[in-house]
């Protein structure tokens, strides 16, 4: 017997992409915060007081978790990008023709909306291809690619920080989508749904 669904196809196909973006990102995120407060370096009674903490893993068990947090978060993201291709590109030509005044002026919550947008992705590129220069270049290569190692800790950490506030606050935005399809998808797979509207893909 074929299962009903209470979604589309499509924002089946959306949520699950965004549920494996959200725990990978989840797994990035704790683990960077970790990091952010405890950093490496010092001594036993030097100078870093935290040296030696902690906090429920080992050190190199939370680089375990930073690093392939951040390696799902890239590969989803691959997915999660050519599905709203379509809205990126018309937001896009939007956003053009509106700062070149050649087309109607955007909503506020549209516009608002759509730099969140840009702010998630430019935050996203910055962490991600820092994050890979510290994956293929381990920190006992001393290799400058375009800059030094130590510019490149803070392209990764500052753009991880905006990544961090700018997926928050478009997280809270899309709460009620999020609560809405998450309801639908967990009926239709533990129980027999009943008639009713279908939920459809909601745009960025």
């Amino acid at each position: 017997m074929t299962k009903k669904w209470l979604v589309s196809p499509q924002t089946r196909n959306n949520w699950l992409v965004n549920t494996a973006l959200l725990i990978s990102a989840l797994a990035a995120t704790l683990s960077g915060i970790y990091f952010l407060f405890l950093p490496v370096g010092g001594y036993q009674g030097g100078r870093n007081p935290y040296y030696g903490i902690i906090l429920f893993f080992e050190r190199h068990t939370w680089e375990d978790i930073h690093t392939w947090g951040g390696v799902a978060m890239i590969v989803v993201a691959a997915v999660h990008i050519p599905l709203h291709w379509r809205w990126i590109v018309n937001m896009t030509k939007r956003a053009w023709k509106e700062l070149s005044g050649q087309g109607a002026q955007m909503n506020p919550y549209g516009r608002f909306n759509l730099w969140l947008n840009v702010t998630v992705g430019v935050s996203f590129l910055l962490t991600a291809l820092s994050g890979l220069y510290f994956l293929f270049v381990p920190g006992r290569v001393n290799l400058t690619w375009l800059f030094t190692r130590h510019t490149w800790d803070l392209i990764h950490t500052w753009s991880g920080i905006v990544l961090i506030l700018a997926a928050v606050l478009h997280f809270a935005i899309h709460w009620r989508w999020v609560v809405k399809v998450t309801g639908k998808v967990v009926r239709s797979v533990f129980h027999e749904p009943a008639r009713g509207s279908v939920v459809t893909a909601s745009t960025d």
